[in-house]
């Protein structure tokens, strides 16, 4: 079975997020899948079986659990399959298309809800505009894109909201950015995602309704920090992104 390590949203290596992609022949029982992702240690790692006709099956491990959805690896997993790609996830049919070094994803779109989650005590430091949910997570509009930056939440805290993942996110500031964000996902093994592309399906639509543009660009403020670019229209986001190739080998068990 052929392995790869790519690090997605960015065009410079040990930057963006890392994702193991696996390609198989056949599917793999999922035991074994939650063992090579925990083996791995990447906040996920995709598994594609890529013989057969139609559809591509693609499913996504964190270290921990599996799950419905996640951006990064499927950019990483278009990445390494190259060219127009139909995948058959959790989620539905996913495509990504490669083409002149940018990777372009079709994703179904989450806008955000209205939320009573109470959510300071986890988050010192920043001032809650609105708290939202997603279908997966918790979305906190901070104050201001350094509120975000600085931000060291409480994970343990966090890690028992009743969400996927925590997203905190603020208006951007730098030329070029319209948004920023960072992601927590202690309670699925990621404390802090680099970038997360799944997240975007609700990042986007809140921003395009706030700032009243179809296309944004969203940074992901965390150490490892990325771009995503973003595209909304009816039920659907496109969310295009660089890759890059760090290792490749042989999975021999």
């Amino acid at each position: 079975m052929r392995l790869y390590v790519v690090d997605a949203f960015t065009d410079t290596a040990f930057t963006g997020n890392p994702a193991g992609v696996v390609l198989l022949d056949e599917p793999a029982a999922p035991e074994w899948m939650q063992s090579v992702a925990a083996e791995l240690k990447h906040a996920e790692t995709a598994f594609v079986v890529v013989n057969g006709d139609g559809p591509l099956p693609l499913r996504w491990f964190t270290p921990t659990t599996e799950v419905d959805l996640c951006g990064h690896a499927t950019l990483a997993t278009g990445h390494v399959l190259g060219g127009s790609r139909i995948f058959l996830t959790k989620s539905g049919e996913l495509r990504t298309t490669a083409e002149d070094g940018w990777i372009s994803m079709d994703f179904p779109a989450d806008p955000p809800s209205p939320a009573d989650d109470s959510v300071t005590d986890a988050l010192p430091g920043v001032t809650v505009e609105e708290v939202l949910r997603g279908k997966w997570d918790i979305l906190v509009r901070a104050g201001s894109a350094a509120e975000v930056r600085a931000l060291d939440p409480d994970l343990a805290a966090i890690a028992h909201w009743p969400a996927r993942c925590v997203v905190v996110t603020a208006p951007g500031d730098k030329p070029g950015i319209d948004f920023v964000s960072r992601v927590f996902g202690p309670a699925v093994g990621v404390p802090e995602d680099p970038v997360t592309g799944s997240a975007h399906c609700a990042l986007a639509p809140y921003w395009a309704a706030k700032l009243g543009r179809d296309e944004l660009v969203g940074e992901q403020a965390s150490p490892r920090g990325g771009v995503v670019r973003v595209r909304t229209g009816g039920d659907r986001v496109s969310l295009v992104g660089r890759a890059v190739t760090v290792l490749s080998g042989e999975l021999h068990v």
